[in-house]
């Protein structure tokens, strides 16, 4: 809103003595405000919505069928949870506010935060009330939320990549100047597809332990803060040899309402955790990242930068699959890890909450430093 203003009223502005008020039609201005404001949102309607939530006896009821994490995880009974409400709720007003609404891109980032916010928040209400009354955990089936997913994947891609259609599209790979594959249509759709169902579940993957995915998930958006700057801008993208995307540099203030919503969050899911952000914060979030990826043409970057998801996600697939194959082979299920995601399976290891939280942390900004450092090298 800001930005139209200040685009439209230009003149008037400047004649009025108000020219520095141009500020907010640079998108380096808007970017980094966007961070200061989500925080702000976050922080200033924080203790009414978790108010609120406990009003709606929206608690957790965490239960992992193991003795020892779960005598663990007694405290967190109660807690509330559906806090994504909080995140998506700065977001939408830190982007209504700073951003180019006019932008495609802007427009689509909003509709993939609100589509998969929803899932996840009929996810949550279906476990929790349901939980209530019978004890059980069971919200929408992995089937439902994973054609919800791959529905929104696919069309967000199919107009992204018609709306860029004067673009050659490519998927590109890090560490490498000329390395890119072309795609078609059919080619991008699918890789958009995965790589948007892909992290959103893994972030939720992730949300397992107080501040874990807010603090990772911060990390991550700053480093798409700076690669939407760069890719976004022709003399930033030609100079480190990326792919110059016209209009994607407002894919900055999303990123940056995103990392302020999450270090503002932070503020209440510290441990000892006052709310959750369940699967409504985290499948919205993970969607969004990836559709911001998608976008500025970094979907393998995302790998990188995303890395303590990818390996969550990771931990999980090969439990499973491991398990059922070894039922098969020997008779009985056999484990690789002592639990799954893996952030469990350290505190198996002896390792208490805030020690796995804070070292995974560490990890993430040295992936992401890590990202940050293959532009150049490239």
């Amino acid at each position: 809103m800001l930005y139209l203003l200040a685009e439209h009223f230009k003149a008037w502005l400047e004649a009025h003595g108000l020219g520095f008020l141009r500020v907010f039609r640079f998108v380096t201005f808007q970017a980094t405000l966007s961070i200061v404001l989500g925080f702000v949102f976050c922080i200033a309607f924080g203790p009414r919505v978790i108010a609120w939530l406990r009003r709606q006896k929206i608690g957790d009821q965490p239960s992992f069928g193991q003795a020892d994490i779960d005598k663990v995880m007694e405290g967190k009974k109660g807690t509330p949870t559906m806090g994504g409400l909080l995140i998506i709720s700065s977001i939408v007003a830190t982007v209504l506010l700073l951003g180019n609404l006019r932008n495609f891109y802007v427009d689509m980032g909003l509709l993939c935060l609100v589509w998969l916010g929803g899932v996840g928040a009929i996810d949550d209400w279906l476990k929790l009330t349901v939980a209530r009354r019978t004890g059980s955990r069971q919200g929408l089936t992995s089937l439902e939320k994973l054609l919800f997913q791959i529905g929104l994947g696919i069309l967000l891609a199919y107009f992204t990549w018609y709306y860029g259609s004067n673009e050659e599209h490519f998927l590109y790979f890090p560490f490498f100047k000329s390395a890119r594959l072309p795609l078609n249509v059919a080619g991008f759709i699918a890789i958009a597809t995965v790589v948007m169902t892909g992290s959103s579940n893994a972030v939720n993957l992730t949300d397992g332990l107080d501040g874990l995915a807010a603090g990772c998930m911060a990390i991550v958006s700053f480093a798409f803060l700076m690669l939407s700057l760069i890719v976004g801008s022709l003399e930033w993208a030609s100079y480190l040899h990326l792919p110059y995307v016209q209009a994607t540099d407002q894919m900055a203030v999303l990123s940056g309402a995103m990392a302020g919503a999450c270090l503002g969050f932070l503020w209440f899911n510290c441990n000892p955790a006052s709310v959750f952000m369940g699967d409504t914060g985290s499948l919205a979030m993970g969607g969004l990242i990836g559709y911001i990826a998608i976008v500025v043409r970094q979907e393998l970057v995302l790998f990188l930068v995303g890395g303590i998801f990818v390996v969550e996600a990771l931990s999980v697939m090969l439990q499973v699959s491991y398990f059922k194959y070894s039922r098969r082979r020997f008779g009985e299920g056999r484990r690789i890890f002592l639990m799954s995601p893996l952030h469990h399976h350290f505190q198996r290891k002896g390792w208490t909450e805030q020690q796995v939280v804070v070292r995974f942390w560490l990890v993430g900004a040295m992936l992401a430093a890590m990202a940050l450092a293959t532009v150049k090298l490239r």
